[in-house]
Parts: C-alpha cells; sequence; structure tokens
C-alpha cells in the first residue's frame, strides 16, 4: 500500500510558526489527528524556521505529538545534533529526512545513522546540483544505497526521493523522473521511491490536477510514498483510486472503505 508522509507540522507554515512560539499545544494536536485520520502513515516534524529555536522547539513538538501520535514520526532537520536528541525521544521507530550526496551532508548525517534502526529518505542529490538525466538520479541513487548499506542501513528501509522538478521550464522533466523511477526499481525492487510532487507542477495554473495526474504516472512507475497534505481530499482519492487499480489493494477494501466514509467521491 502507498504510504502518506503527513507535511504539515512545518514552521515554515506561518501557523504552525505562530503555533510553536505560542506553545499553542491544542493547534498542533488538531492538525496531528486530522492528518492521521486523512490517511498519513507518517507525520513529519520539522522545527527549523525559527532560527536558533530549532531544538527547543522540535523537543516541544515531540513531547507534544507523542502522546497522541497513532503513527510513526519523520524527523526532519539537516542538524545531526538535533536529530540524535529527538531520535532519543521517539517511541515508534522513525523515518530520518534526510541524507543526499552533497559532501557537507553526507559527512555530517552519516556518523548520526550508522547503527541506528531507522528509515531514511535519501535524496538523489550531489555538489554538482539537480540531476539532468535518468540515469544521473538511477547513479546517485546507486551510490546512495551503496553508502547507506554500507553502514547497516537496509536497503527496504531507504526511501529514494528523485527529485522531481518543473515540466514548465523543460518538457522532458517528467518522463525523465519516471524514466528514473523506473529504473531504480528494477535495480532495487526493495527501495521505496517517495519525494514531494508538488514541483512539477511550478510555474503553471490548475496545479492540483496536474499533481493529481502525475501521482498515477509514478505510482505505476513504482512511486509508494510521497510528503504531502493528506487534508487535500482529492489527492488522497487519487491515490487510493491508484492503489486499487494497480493491485495493490486487496479486495478493494481501502478504496471501499474509502467511499463509505466520504473521502472518494465523483
Amino acid at each position: 500500500m502507498f504510504e502518506v508522509i503527513g507535511e504539515r507540522i512545518n514552521t515554515s507554515r506561518k501557523l504552525v510558526q505562530a503555533a510553536v512560539a505560542a506553545r499553542d499545544a491544542a493547534y498542533i494536536i488538531d492538525d496531528v489527528k486530522k492528518q492521521q485520520a486523512a490517511g498519513a502513515n507518517f507525520i513529519d516534524v520539522n522545527a527549523g524556521a525559527r532560527i536558533g529555536h530549532e531544538e527547543e522547539d522540535m523537543r516541544w513538538l515531540l513531547d507534544t505529538i507523542q502522546p497522541i501520535s497513532t503513527v510513526p514520526l519523520t524527523l526532519d532537520s539537516p542538524d545531526p545534533a538535533v536529530l540524535e536528541m529527538a531520535f532519543k525521544m521517539v517511541e515508534k521507530t522513525p523515518m530520518i529526512n534526510s541524507i543526499s550526496l552533497e559532501r557537507d551532508r553526507f559527512d555530517a548525517m552519516m556518523p548520526f545513522l550508522e547503527g541506528k534502526e531507522c528509515k531514511v529518505i535519501a535524496l538523489c542529490m550531489d555538489d554538482a546540483g539537480m540531476p539532468g538525466s535518468a540515469a544521473d538520479i538511477l547513479n546517485r541513487a546507486r551510490e546512495l544505497v551503496k553508502a547507506l548499506n554500507k553502514i547497516g542501513i537496509p536497503t527496504g528501509s531507504i526511501y529514494m526521493d528523485p527529485l522531481v522538478q518543473p515540466i514548465s521550464t523543460d518538457s522532458n522533466k517528467g518522463v525523465m523522473v519516471l524514466d528514473a523511477v523506473r529504473a531504480i526499481k528494477a535495480a532495487f525492487p526493495e527501495v521505496h521511491i517517495t519525494g514531494g510532487l508538488s514541483n512539477i507542477s511550478y510555474g503553471l495554473p490548475q496545479r492540483h490536477i496536474i499533481n493529481r495526474t502525475f501521482v498515477s504516472l509514478m505510482m505505476d512507475a513504482g512511486m509508494d510514498s510521497a510528503i504531502i497534505d493528506p487534508l487535500d481530499a482529492k489527492i488522497m482519492a487519487t491515490i487510493r483510486t491508484a492503489d486499487m487499480l494497480l493491485s495493490h489493494d486487496d479486495y478493494c477494501m481501502n478504496y471501499l472503505k474509502g467511499v463509505r466514509a466520504g473521502a472518494i467521491v465523483s
């Protein structure tokens, strides 16, 4: 089944930042409960926007969220010290967001990840910048899998982000990432494919229909996870329907559950 990483608890969002600054636990709890009810499999927690307050804000968010969280958390920070603190606080096996091949990030994150039981989001980015072809994405994925396996992260715990790029700047970007996903899954069947989807529609009108169509194509190529807003009912309905059509929903049970709950309508 497709896994949704709920992206809403991020202090780059104005309302979340205000709630964190005011220590408004009710707002955060309500949002997390809504994401879980909508079908989130993980809750991403990012406290990085208030410069100088990340560690204390992350600690408060985890203290607030964990008592009511029914799903694992995705610990989202570029700072290994913040992640180390957060990792010690979580009760369920977390996901770490993220590592890449960019030297500064890679060198900082590898010692933190070594020996830990966790899932890892791995970005197909290196110091050369965004990938320019499906072959570039696959080569970077190979390097990431090799490096993470070497420090004890099993292939099945790696969530590879092929880095979706705007189709408005290059009409081949959609096909490029679809080809890359197919190639990664062919080389590493156990690897999960995740990432943000909305970059594909950047700069274009009616972005929601582009994003919904694109997630169906990506799922057919092998994507089995995404970092999205689970309160976007239409994209959640698209994901549930595509999951069923791709034979990932035994006896259509998840689809039927969504219809009965009013989450999937024509």
